[in-house]
């Protein structure tokens, strides 16, 4: 489904005049197509950030940050989250619709059946330092599939590159891991679910088998539908600009893991976790955490509130919540004091006029570091796990700019603010 026309703008420079066409997509959301404003006027525009321009046409994922709404499909996420495993809503994704059963089945078989990495790859991970955070180390290894396995060329080839990446992607987080502590790498087992076996090779050791909890599992897989896209972001527009210059599928993705890495996009759930471990070794009052906070004087930041996009309470937030409290509880540790701390935080911020007026509402990476942390997964893999979530809205995100009949390589424009000409 294409955006239809809705009228037309006209922009006003000089003695010139250009008429430019509006579009309108199926949720009502409205864009100026400016694709002529530079030929007919030598004009271009400027947009730091790009907030206020639209790179594509998606029907991928559709989101209203005013109203808190995030839906995949057309699926609300809440409805996702409630009745929908990871590999169903990647399949959503992917695919534009829920497998049925026979579609789920075959589907959940393939990625079983390729999630063993090739033997060689022991040796690119031996490569690596020990030291080595474990994104680039995962960044790394997703871009080297590509000299495994051959650009897929056909419809079908696509289809099993696409099974490759999910299927493998647990694998190489989990041995990622392993070799960053120096423990030997953990076979998938086919007997196991998709999060069930990440665990087991994240968490086993040849001596003794992780029991995988049930409840524990379905934390993850959540968290990983929560995380499976997010509309036009930073990694994800990385993934099509990437995409666009024709780069294969895999370095695409490798591209995508990279921006994701910063501490402004996929990183904040790990400053989130060091933000309540600060609080609790101090005094553990979230109350005068937020008072310094409130302070323009302060140099105190409070991590995992407020979104870019969302200006209400993120729904994924939400969900998690209940989750939070359920795995802490199964699991106990040291995590325990975090999510009271975590919970008075936002008990705190949504009575407080000051917070309330600048629309700080807890997002998903505020519940979602302190559910990694009581799984037992160490702070340093938090944006793997993302990579890991994310992974099928890239996947879908690629193939539908590499499908669009309006595609073309990516290349913004610049005002040049340097020197004129001069010479030597």
């Amino acid at each position: 489904m294409s955006a239809k026309d809705a009228g037309e703008a006209t922009l006003q420079y000089g003695d010139q005049s250009i008429t430019l066409p509006v579009r309108e997509g199926s949720e009502g959301e409205r864009g100026v197509d400016i694709s002529a404003l530079r030929k007919e006027t030598g004009l271009i525009t400027i947009d730091p950030g790009y907030g206020n321009t639209g790179s594509c046409e998606s029907a991928i994922t559709f989101i209203d940050g005013e109203k808190g709404i995030l839906r995949y499909r057309g699926y609300p996420i809440e409805e996702l989250a409630e009745k929908s495993s990871f590999l169903e809503v990647a399949y959503l994704l992917i695919h534009g619709e829920l497998p049925n059963k026979e579609q789920r089945e075959e589907f959940d078989l393939d990625v079983t059946r390729h999630t063993m990495l090739h033997e060689d790859f022991k040796k690119l991970f031996g490569a690596m330092p020990k030291s080595a955070h474990p994104m680039p180390v995962t960044a790394a290894a997703s871009s080297a599939l590509a000299t495994f396995y051959q650009e897929p060329e056909t419809a079908e080839m696509m289809e099993r590159a696409v099974v490759r990446l999910l299927a493998k992607m647990p694998t190489i987080a989990a041995f990622a891991y392993k070799h960053s502590i120096g423990q030997p790498f953990m076979y998938p087992r086919n007997s196991l679910d998709y999060s069930s076996n990440f665990l087991h090779m994240m968490f086993s050791v040849p001596c003794e088998e992780y029991e995988v909890d049930p409840v524990v599992a379905r934390a993850l897989d959540l968290l990983l539908i929560l995380h499976a896209d997010h509309e036009q972001n930073c990694s994800t527009s990385t993934v099509r600009m990437v995409g666009s210059s024709r780069a294969p599928l895999f370095a695409s993705i490798s591209a995508g893991i990279s921006a994701l890495w910063g501490s402004l996009h996929g990183g904040a759930n790990q400053r989130v976790i060091e933000m309540l471990e600060q609080i609790e070794r101090e005094d553990g009052s979230a109350d005068k955490f937020l008072e310094r906070a409130k302070d323009k004087n302060d140099t105190t930041r409070l991590m995992g509130f407020g979104h870019r996009v969302y200006k209400s309470y993120d729904p994924r937030a939400a969900i998690l919540r209940k989750a939070c409290e359920d795995v802490t509880k199964r699991m106990g540790g040291d995590v325990g004091g975090l999510l009271d701390i975590a919970m008075r935080l936002e008990e705190i911020t949504l009575k407080d006029d000051y917070f309330i007026q600048r629309r700080l509402y807890p997002n998903v990476d505020f519940y979602s570091g302190v559910i990694y942390k009581a799984i037992g997964i160490p702070v340093n893999m938090f944006t793997v796990m993302f990579a890991m979530g994310r992974l099928p809205g890239w996947i879908a995100q690629w193939l539908e700019m590499r499908r669009d009949p309006a595609f073309r390589i990516g290349r913004p424009r610049q005002i040049y603010t340097g020197e004129t000409e001069r010479h030597i």
